[in-house]
């Protein structure tokens, strides 16, 4: 059975990736149960906050034909009660002889404690089979429980001189109808989409989720930093029926902007100003963020705020749509901030992804190891 760990915890893994988008803040776990070489049951985590976690909904699946079996888990098991019971005990009590994992859990209330908890029960642990692929997967769980932020993308739509409007301020569109339907799949996986005042006044976005292949559980929480209360508390971002709205703004906002955001159905939350006074401080930003619950965190614009999120260290990926298309050093930059005084002072990201999206190219990319 041990030479097929790595084929049986794969499947583990492309079962986690059937429920992405309905389990945050859990994590998206897959487990398979195996007994003399056959798959006895398999599942994923139920959609939260009630739904079963991966090992229950294998174990129900299995009944008792788990007595025995290996389960393949792509997260440590929880050892904890939270929303339900620890998957631990179901494990013991289902008396499985062994548990591989790919991943430790770094909740604070898991760390180890899941595996010591088999251990003390007789239970054998291997730890660490395909980790590579399910970190990766699990990359926005990971980081909001090592760090208590989300998870944050910065995406643009790019000229292929790095402009995401033209002179005169026009945007739509530099990327083709196939990238844009891509970039929603983006916003499905993300359960905030984020925008600075800038857009938010002039394209006036909805920030909703449409034509995906597999919906969201719940629409993603629409996020406006407003620092000075520009943005007034109307059109699709204030229209609930889209989904749920949240303003970070400052104390400096404009006289009486807070209750008028509050009074169309925002939420509205107030943190430090940012540097010299401009925007909102982005660590207290993605602070609100994390504490809302949201694992992964899409920013979407405009150029100054992917310029600052960059520019701070805050993005942990950045996904880059290219268009064929030149529009000059009149045009708005992509990410607009001063950046390095030399070329040896640039960060250069690393390229994880490439891929043709309809006439585009889409980019994905991670900051150097030592600026994580």
């Amino acid at each position: 059975m041990r030479e097929r760990d790595e084929e049986l915890m794969l499947r583990a893994i492309a079962l986690a990736r059937t429920a992405r988008r309905r389990t945050a803040p859990w994590p998206a776990v897959g487990c398979v149960l195996v007994r003399d070489g056959a798959v006895v049951g398999e599942g994923a985590t139920g959609p939260y906050p009630d739904g079963p976690h991966a090992e229950v909904a294998a174990l129900r699946a299995a009944g008792d034909r788990a007595a025995g079996a290996t389960a393949y888990c792509t997260l440590e098991p929880c050892d904890h009660h939270g929303n339900t019971p620890p998957c631990t005990e179901a494990l013991i009590a289902a008396r499985v002889s062994r548990v591989v994992v790919a991943v430790g859990d770094p909740d604070d209330r898991v760390a180890g404690r899941g595996y010591a908890r088999l251990l003390g029960a007789d239970i054998s642990v291997q730890i660490g089979v395909e980790n590579a692929l399910a970190e990766r997967d699990l990359a926005p769980y990971l980081h909001h429980r090592r760090t208590g932020n989300p998870f944050v993308v910065a995406k643009a739509a790019l000229s292929l001189d790095g402009r995401v409007a033209a002179a005169d301020g026009t945007s739509q569109w530099i990327t083709s109808d196939e990238a844009r339907a891509d970039a929603h799949e983006l916003r499905a996986d993300s359960q905030a989409i984020i925008v600075g005042s800038g857009t938010a006044r002039a394209d006036r976005p909805s920030l909703n989720v449409r034509d995906v292949y597999v919906e969201p559980m719940r629409p993603p929480l629409r996020v406006l930093l407003d620092a000075r209360g520009r943005v007034a508390p109307e059109g699709p971002l204030f229209d609930s029926s889209l989904g749920p709205t949240l303003v970070i703004s400052t104390h400096e906002s404009r006289p009486g902007s807070v209750d008028a955001w509050a009074a169309a159905g925002a939420k509205v939350e107030l943190v430090a100003p940012g540097p010299n006074g401009q925007g909102v401080d982005l660590d207290d930003a993605f602070g609100v963020l994390g504490r809302e619950g949201v694992l992964q965190a899409l920013v979407e614009g405009g150029g100054r705020l992917l310029g600052a999120v960059v520019e701070g260290g805050h993005a942990q990926r950045v996904v880059a749509y290219i268009a064929p298309v030149l529009l000059g050093t009149d045009g708005a930059a992509g990410f607009d901030y001063a950046g390095p005084r030399t070329i040896g002072e640039a960060s250069r990201y690393r390229i994880v992804d490439v891929a043709r999206v309809g006439s585009d190219v889409r980019l994905q990319l991670e900051p150097p190891k030592e600026a994580i």
